[in-house]
């Protein structure tokens, strides 16, 4: 081999090298990004702890919930409305329905945006849905509630918000079939000691 080939496959070497480092840089260099310029429209997925939020002085805003279900998830997923006027610096609860379409008994997560993304740092949660999985047995159904506050220093620009939230399974599916196989071992058992006795 000459030596420009071997050049050349060392920096293809390094290159690639480079990229499989920046691979895994590229996650916590892109919430560095969000939390400085304030995209994206996280949301902490944990209740708020502040206290004396809630006040009088509020100004009437409109927010819109939208919902998606991961491809993966056969479940019904909707918010019971679609668009609600609130004040700012109070809370308001609204409520997501959802039922299990399967014959499985399946658990669900849900993970919330806003947008516009600057909205995201004003909106404080007491109680959400999306803080936990959700579990339900086959056709059964819920209403899945959201309390929440956009507090007074909200942008006066902003208006208008946007609320959503996508649903992905996260069954654990060996879990699920042990637990299955298991029911049909016990049930066989209580039928085998019914037919002795």
């Amino acid at each position: 081999m000459n030596n420009k080939s071997k050049k050349t496959i060392k920096l293809l070497s390094t290159v690639v090298l480079g990229m499989f480092v920046f691979s895994f840089a590229l996650v916590p260099l892109y919430n560095v990004f969000c939390e400085v310029t304030g995209l994206n429209g996280k949301i902490e997925l944990k209740a708020t702890t502040e206290k004396g939020l809630e006040n009088q002085d509020g100004r009437d805003i409109s927010i819109q919930f939208i919902s998606h279900n991961n491809e993966e998830m056969p479940w019904i997923f909707k918010p019971s409305e679609d668009k609600i006027k609130i004040k700012t610096g109070k809370y308001h609860t609204a409520t997501f329905y959802v039922r299990n379409t399967t014959s499985k008994r399946m658990v669900a997560q849900a993970i919330p945006s806003v947008a516009p993304s600057n909205a995201a740092t004003h909106l404080k949660k007491l109680e959400c849905f999306c803080f936990e999985q959700q579990e339900l047995a086959p056709g059964e159904e819920a209403l899945l509630p959201v309390k929440l506050l956009f507090d007074n220093d909200l942008p006066k620009s902003i208006k208008n918000v946007v609320l959503s939230y996508t649903i992905f399974d996260v069954t654990n599916y060996k879990d699920a079939e042990m637990s299955q196989h298991q029911n049909s071992i016990d049930y066989q058992e209580d039928h085998v000691m019914e037919a002795s006795i």
